[in-house]
């Protein structure tokens, strides 16, 4: 099965998104298809040898929509020179246009350009710039693109279009609006347009003024129709049947008026027509400009990314296209530039700024053989890197993968106003239909009167409020997320964070830093703790146990000078031996000492001490005699302790999980504040050990680093993996911490509580707004004597319901983390 993602237009409520999803749905080979009202993306699961992107692509289309695939399709822009006439621009176009992996190219004359639309996997950009050389022209200047920063330039056109629209139908309905309402309040009209002299030159500029709006709206109409005939109505046609009635009913009134029936002159609706059209454009027009501001943390994240990568081509350096550099190329970055693609250092020493990535203020020293990735800060050093990942394969582009996806999945929490949109336009329309007709009935025939219901009724209706509920709300959320470090795999993640109520951590790596390191020296008979630690770290120099290595890389901290060992023996399980400078070095366990019938006198003490401590003791002996203890432990992470109280200040109960010793699993508990441990815990029992705590009946989230943790983030109800963990634990994860801070777990759990809240408080305003408006505008109060609403009012509230919806979502762009955000540790 292939994953594909398609940019929709057309879409103007939630109904569409619906008839989108349920064509696209049915089609052979395509497992599922799901629409993202708020971004405008169709996501797609299909056999691409049973049902092919464009059969996707032409179905969306027949439904009255347009579709284009975006996911794996990049454009570029090339500067093309040697061109002098017409001729010269279709050839550059057919040498072009012959490459396989090509999908459009267009030549411009007069700018010189060339746009080409082409997939990578398919045809390489040097390919493209080869064809056009071979046919006789130079490609010069590439200037980089890619699908969405194409989808952005489209966006800004379309918000142009629209304000264009707006005015142009604000030009001619206030003018109408003056001539219909004037009459009635007493305000000036021109005399050449007296009512009472001369009504059917007044009723014709009323049609004359509303044609121009009409055809400013004409898409109301094209959808709307189709869709209404498509058995599918959504938005579109509520507006385009109520406003053609209105404007039908005008019409038949003028000629009334022509034939000499003074009477009609007040049953002319066009005014209401005209100006519903406008607040409706108005209404659009706010919520796209509202609906972009959405996916702003996403544009920011493709805004870090530089646009141009200096590498070393036959010894020279060459600035070219960030799209040009290939797998293998060495990467010059001086100081003050951004790393342009993920790669390992191979030459020179920096300190690089990740905070862009992972949020960590701190810079992180760079050197060779360390990994670097595209899009952060390079601060104080020249280095040189191999580019090992690039594209679409960086960590950066992986991140707004991720949170694409997030954004285009629904949570569940959606399903109902899914549901609702579902039958809401068939609804309405009977609502608007059966009112309209018992209002005629009851009011004895007044055609005028019945029509107002009707048209009101239509137009204050709002599907769009609810298709836009959920998902710009999860849109804000994911991409505040990503700002902080904390990437929502999707919608349902999101959703089911704020319902846990047991986190499982896992120790190592996760609530500790993962790699020992020297917490205690303790010498004793004469030794200074420096002459301790150069003799044991000499001694251990050549072993490769971890705790050996971290009191070598402690002594190398301390810059002591390690003397040379000879002898070298290791004894498994118990320790090392070896002679430095002369003397007899011996370094283990207890039972190393026994061994070596060492008397161990007030040392065993210590070592008790630390063992409760959940340090591991290492004895030290010169020549057959105790010299002192060092210690080593897996030190506990600056934040844990703050992690741990944030999230039982939430009302989340903490669990450790470990497969060290109870005795040392307890001591490392008593650290950070956790009462519930559950050590001595086998790799392949941790899946078990989550289950154990779901059937205790309640959510748990599990959050790991490793390989052995995968299966139990898949068990979870929520998996958080930290971003220092490895990659299989990643994918079994809901949740990636970027940041390996375990204070970013209360952070996750509050985001998502607050995101759940706002969708609530939106979907309350949506289904409350047309529970409340509908019975309104179908003359509920006009049974009990009160006022009639009317129509221009209906569609100015239908309007802002929408946008209301969007901005109260966009509310979580002021998003900072409460708990715990004061007790945060900066990593030094």
């Amino acid at each position: 099965m292939k994953k594909a993602v398609f940019q929709i237009q057309g879409m103007s409520c939630a109904v569409c998104a619906q008839n989108i999803e349920k064509g696209v749905g049915k089609m052979p080979g395509v497992s599922q298809a799901s629409v993202n009202f708020a971004g405008e993306k169709l996501f797609v699961e299909h056999d691409p040898a049973v049902t092919d992107t464009a059969a996707i692509e032409a179905t969306v289309k027949k439904l009255g929509y347009e579709a284009r695939e975006i996911d794996g399709v990049q454009n570029v822009t090339l500067d093309i020179g040697g061109m002098t006439c017409a001729a010269c621009a279709s050839r550059v176009e057919k040498a072009i246009g012959r490459l396989p992996g090509v999908e459009s190219v267009n030549v411009n004359l007069a700018t010189e350009k060339a746009t080409v639309r082409y997939r990578p996997q398919e045809v390489r950009l040097s390919d493209i710039r080869a064809s056009v050389e071979k046919a006789g022209y130079q490609a010069l200047s590439p200037q980089a693109g890619n699908a969405v920063e194409d989808n952005r330039a489209r966006k800004r056109r379309e918000i142009a279009a629209m304000k264009t629209k707006l005015i142009l139908a604000a030009l001619f309905s206030v003018p109408l609006l003056y001539l219909a309402m004037a009459p009635m309040v007493g305000l000036p009209i021109p005399a050449a347009l007296s009512l009472s002299s001369y009504p059917l030159r007044y009723a014709l500029v009323e049609l004359f003024l509303t044609l121009p709006v009409i055809a400013v709206g004409y898409r109301f109409y094209t959808v709307g129709f189709r869709s209404l005939f498509q058995l599918s109505p959504n938005m579109d046609s509520l507006i385009a049947v109520g406003t053609t009635a209105s404007v039908a009913y005008s019409v038949y009134n003028v000629f009334r008026i022509a034939a000499g029936d003074m009477h009609a002159v007040h049953s002319l609706y066009f005014e209401s027509a005209g100006v519903i059209i406008t607040l409706i454009l108005l209404g659009k027009t706010l919520e796209t400009i509202s609906k972009g501001r959405t996916g702003e943390a996403v544009q920011k994240l493709m805004n870090l990314a530089p646009k141009t990568a200096t590498v070393l081509h036959q010894n020279r350096e060459r600035e070219i296209p960030i799209d040009e550099v290939e797998l293998g190329d060495i990467v010059v970055v001086r100081p003050g530039s951004k790393i342009p693609v993920d790669g390992t250092v191979t030459d020179g020493h920096t300190a690089v700024d990740e905070s862009m990535l992972t949020g960590e203020s701190l810079p992180v020293e760079k050197q060779a053989g360390d990994t670097v990735y595209a899009a952060t800060l390079n601060t104080n050093g020249a280095i040189r890197f191999r580019a090992e990942k690039v594209g679409s394969d960086t960590a950066l582009a992986q991140i707004i993968r991720l949170v694409e996806e997030a954004q285009g999945a629904k949570a569940p929490i959606a399903k109902l106003a899914d549901v609702v949109s579902g039958y809401f336009v068939p609804v309405v329309m009977a609502i608007a239909l059966l009112a309209g007709v018992a209002w005629y009935f009851g009011s004895g025939g007044d055609t005028a009167f019945a029509l107002t219901i009707f048209v009101s009724v239509l137009v204050i209706a709002c599907p769009c409020a609810l298709g836009l509920a959920t998902p710009t709300a999860i849109m804000v959320a994911t991409g505040k997320g990503a700002e902080h470090g904390i990437l929502f795999k999707s919608g349902e993640a999101l959703e089911i964070a704020h319902t846990v109520k047991v986190v499982v951590f896992d120790k190592t790596g996760t609530l500790t830093e993962g790699k020992p390191t020297v917490t205690d020296i303790l010498p004793e008979n004469g030794y200074t703790a420096e002459d301790l630690l150069q003799l044991v770290a000499s001694v251990e120099k050549p072993s490769e146990h971890p705790l050996g290595q971290a009191i070598v890389t402690y002594a190398a901290r301390k810059n002591l000078p390690l003397l040379k060992a000879e002898n070298f023996l290791t004894n498994a399980g118990l320790g090392v031996q070896a002679t430095v400078g002369g003397r007899w070095i011996i370094a283990g366990n207890q039972k190393m000492m026994q061994a070596h019938s060492v008397t161990l006198a007030n040392g065993q003490v210590q070592a008790d001490r630390l063992a409760l401590e959940g340090k591991t003791p290492m004895f030290v002996a010169v020549d057959g005699q105790a010299a002192g203890i060092v210690a080593v432990a897996d030190v506990v992470k600056a934040n844990s302790r703050a992690a741990v109280d944030s999230l039982r200040a939430m009302g989340i109960d903490v669990v450790m999980m470990t497969g060290d010793n109870r005795r040392t699993a307890e001591a490392i508990a008593a650290q950070i504040g956790i009462d519930r441990v559950l050590s001595e815990v086998l790799p392949g029992e941790k899946a078990g050990q989550v289950k154990k705590l779901q059937a205790e009946g309640r959510r748990v989230a599990m959050v790991g680093d490793g390989i052995n943790d995968a299966p139990a983030l898949a068990q979870a109800d929520v998996g958080i993996a930290i971003g220092s963990g490895t990659d299989v634990a990643m994918e079994s994860a809901d949740i990636v911490l970027m940041r390996s801070d375990p204070l970013d777990v209360p952070t996750a759990v509050e985001l998502s509580r607050k995101t759940i809240r706002n969708i609530r408080q939106n979907l309350f305003w949506a289904f409350g707004y047309n529970t409340v408006g509908i019975p309104i505008a179908a003359g509920l109060l006009r049974l009990f004597g009160g006022p009639l609403l009317n129509p221009m009012i209906a569609a100015a509230a239908m309007s802002l319901s929408s946008v209301s919806v969007v901005t109260n979502a966009l509310r979580l762009k002021r998003f900072k983390p409460e708990t715990g955000s004061a007790k945060r540790v900066k990593r030094v």
